[in-house]
């Protein structure tokens, strides 16, 4: 039986978010061919086979399953202004297109976001209230690039960050930190909350992958939010060993200064070995320990709370490793289930010397941040 009660907050409808016809990331046309499998790089099948591996797994059952209503336009108007929901919702109801170059859409896809959003804002306050220990929200769109006016890297809205809002304004919610592992850089959560001290935000990202070029060491916010805002640029290639020591050198740290009163987690798997849109070298174990880092600081400085939602990971066979470690560690529960690639991931790792270059940026990082 579970150590934590743990939620799982879930909804079939939005995996029935259509983004057309694609080839991973290009639309079909031109030289662009149409494909003989799959479509989409935001596919549904990493979330469906996540949830369906822990259905088979047994774990399922011995979390609280839940869903959630949609983001009402009030909840969803503490982000995003007026001019952009309407024209979302205009390009939904006509049966979709591109919203932005990133950002393609099906009919009901207004719909569908907003549910999204609404099932990491049932999850934020199911835990805040204490009706839960800990939860997951697999969420889909996803949210973390989305900008109050712009969708960006297949987000249409800022799902976190209307889940803060909308519990600050509901429950009076003070200090919350989100973590943002997904592999890109979380721009929209940084964007919202650059000019507040009551969002901590840290991103852990691959260095110039997306947005394109972008590093960001030295973005620390501006004026009340003046180093509430921290960027963790890893080189392409980094793996478990480099992701750990950023997490424990800088992150950790930055929590305990900050003593949120609830952790957020943008949990992307992009970051994993398999994954096609990034470069990096991470396997189930990554994630395993990560969020186990995580959950401890959380016990220690926020009565446990943490959530967790859903941002990217595009290996639809091997997210579902990932995804899985991650609720194994949330709830406590350790499931039969073997991850079949994680030996193999392991023998990827770069080497010594790699690391140690890493470790020393990180280092210096901590230090300028005064972690150290």
């Amino acid at each position: 039986m579970s150590t934590r009660k743990t939620g799982f907050f879930f909804d079939e409808r939005c995996l029935w978010h259509n983004t057309g016809l694609h080839a991973g990331i290009l639309p079909v046309g031109g030289w662009v061919q149409p494909p003989t499998g799959g479509g989409h790089a935001e596919s549904p099948e990493s979330k469906r086979r996540l949830k369906n591996l822990m259905d088979v797994a047994g774990l399922t059952p011995q979390l609280q399953l839940r869903s959630a209503p949609l983001a009402t336009r009030e909840d969803l108007l503490r982000i995003h202004p007026d001019s952009y929901l309407d024209r979302f919702k205009a390009m939904s109801d006509s049966g979709g297109g591109l919203l932005g170059e990133e950002a393609p859409l099906g009919q009901g896809s207004y719909e569908i976001a907003s549910l999204s959003a609404g099932l990491a804002s049932a999850a934020v306050e199911a835990v805040l209230l204490g009706e839960l220990d800990n939860a997951y929200s697999l969420s889909r769109p996803p949210g973390h690039h989305c900008l109050p006016d712009q969708p960006m890297g297949f987000c249409f809205l800022a799902n976190i960050a209307i889940a803060i809002e909308r519990a600050k304004a509901k429950f009076g919610l003070g200090k919350v930190a989100v973590i943002d592992w997904d592999v890109h850089h979380g721009n929209g959560t940084q964007h919202i909350y650059w000019q507040r001290d009551d969002v901590l935000t840290i991103s852990l990202h691959q260095e110039n992958c997306f947005p394109p070029g972008y590093r960001g060491e030295n973005d620390r916010g501006e004026g009340a939010g003046r180093g509430y805002n921290i960027n963790i640029p890893l080189l392409a290639g980094a793996g478990d060993e480099s992701w750990r020591y950023a997490l424990e050198t800088i992150v950790l740290p930055a929590l305990a200064r900050f003593e949120p009163e609830m952790i957020v987690v943008a949990c992307g798997y992009d970051a994993n070995a398999m994954d096609p849109l990034a470069r990096m070298q991470l396997h189930s174990d990554s994630f395993r320990a990560m969020t186990d880092s995580v959950q401890a600081a959380a016990d220690k400085l926020c009565g446990g709370k943490l959530v967790m939602v859903h941002e990217g990971g595009y290996a639809e066979s091997y997210v579902p490793f990932c995804g899985l470690a991650v609720m194994e560690a949330l709830s406590g529960i350790r499931t039969e289930v073997v991850d079949p690639l994680l030996e193999f991931i392991r023998l990827q790792q770069p080497r010594a010397e790699f690391i140690a270059f890493q470790r020393q940026a990180i280092d210096d990082l901590a230090r300028d941040l005064n972690l150290r």
